[in-house]
């Protein structure tokens, strides 16, 4: 692949990234980057958690919801999960759901996938890892989009 294909495969993939990443019309979101050890260039733990939903959601596109999440879900599921310094997803707990089993299974079986993450700054280990919550919106069809970088909510 040259290069200037390459170029146009990143604006492409920018460009829909941008249509679910909850910034302001004509803004566009910070691209993830790694160091070439695959560690994350993210400056903060909010830039880093924003780094993996994008890497979730690009890893499940299939089951993304793209645009604005509808007024009233079918599911809201938060779950807290722990990366470990390597980036290895060491463990997951679901700490809100509505009881939709379904859901549940959705969000668990979409943050395995994306795993492993990237290494994260030693800043922002706490005991060798860092903890992470991250709410996954669903929809009445079924996907989801992830609340750090979702459009807002439509009105009733």
């Amino acid at each position: 692949m040259n290069a200037k294909t390459r170029m146009g495969l990143y604006c492409a993939t920018a460009v829909l990234m941008s249509g679910c990443s909850g910034l302001l019309p004509g803004t566009r979101p910070p691209i993830a980057t790694t160091t070439p050890d695959a560690t994350s260039t993210a400056s903060t733990l909010d830039d880093y958690k924003r780094a993996l939903a994008q890497r979730i959601v690009a890893v499940n596109s299939t089951a993304v919801y793209v645009g604005r999440p509808q007024a009233l879900l079918r599911a809201v599921i938060v779950v807290k999960y722990y990366v470990d310094a390597d980036g290895k997803l060491l463990r997951t707990e679901i700490i809100r759901t509505n009881k939709d089993r379904r859901a549940e299974t959705s969000a668990l079986t979409a943050l395995r996938r994306a795993a492993p993450f990237p290494k994260p700054e030693s800043k922002f280990l706490r005991r060798g890892e860092v903890e992470i919550a991250e709410s996954w919106l669903f929809n009445d069809d079924g996907r989801f989009q992830l609340r750090s970088i979702a459009e807002q909510q439509m009105d009733e």
